[in-house]
């Protein structure tokens, strides 16, 4: 039975997306000429009125799409099957990498994918409380205020990388690089360099260096990091995380990819 956090609202939205492969009833099968509102009121037992309210914020987010009468769903809607099985394969395969790095340094560790504007923890092996967010696989924190985020932004086109800000950047502490412009200049100079650094900008007293993870075929589709907080221990200068950290990340990185070879 359905509890107070139940979301009415999203079941009967992903009633409507079921609904084009027969629906929660198991109807019979969508046609190529997709489906008529009637087709799917009947499917998913909402009114008309509810289920077009449905499918035209499915077809604003690009999830469907109506043709002469009749709705179609789009290759769009793919993606998000292909985003839970896609990560969480590669959750499981870089764990491992993610705990031996761990360990090997003896500071925090974590792994995330780019979605959009924001990065989604996939793997994470904590030391100790550098970091006084609630972290853990599956938070979603801003790409451009981390440095797995600019880590994956620096391998972007520029027009794909303003797609996914969100404008204005908001600052989430006093030293978070907010300006467009100087953002961009960060991505570049961690493109160059390949790796990126971010200090004090997602939490204050928090340093972040971190490193693309690239497929066999060239496609950077995780990034790795290492935490550190500055009144550990860990402060240094740029060049000194740079010595310290950065060549680990890389190896690691790299076994990664091989992994990732072995699969593909």
């Amino acid at each position: 039975m359905a509890g107070a956090d139940y979301v009415q609202s999203l079941a009967r939205g992903v009633d409507v997306i079921r609904s084009f492969t027969g629906g929660p009833a198991g109807a019979s099968s969508t046609s190529s000429a997709g489906l008529s509102l009637a087709e799917i009121t009947e499917r998913t037992a909402l009114s008309r009125a509810t289920a077009r309210r449905f499918l035209v914020t499915l077809a604003d987010l690009g999830y469907v799409v109506r043709r002469r009468g009749r709705f179609e769903l789009t290759p769009k809607v793919l993606e998000l099957g292909y985003a839970c099985f896609a990560s969480a394969d590669l959750s499981q395969l870089i764990q491992p990498v993610v705990e031996d790095l761990s360990a090997r340094l003896g500071e925090s560790v974590s792994a995330a994918v780019l979605d959009g504007g924001d990065i989604v923890y996939i793997a994470r092996a904590p030391v100790r409380g550098v970091v006084r967010l609630e972290i853990s696989v599956g938070t979603r924190l801003p790409a451009y205020a981390t440095s797995m985020g600019r880590a994956q932004l620096a391998q972007l086109p520029a027009e794909q990388v303003r797609e996914r800000l969100e404008l204005p950047l908001a600052a989430l502490t006093p030293d978070t690089v907010t300006d467009v412009d100087e953002l961009f200049a960060q991505l570049r100079l961690g493109r160059r360099r390949g790796w990126s650094l971010v200090e004090h900008e997602l939490e204050a007293g928090l340093r972040s260096v971190a490193v693309p993870v690239v497929s066999p075929g060239g496609e950077v589709v995780a990034a790795l990091n290492v935490a550190l907080g500055t009144s550990d221990g860990a402060a240094g200068s740029c060049a000194e995380l740079e010595e310290t950290f950065v060549g680990p990340l890389q190896e690691a990185a790299e076994r990664v990819q091989a992994l990732l070879g072995m699969q593909w």
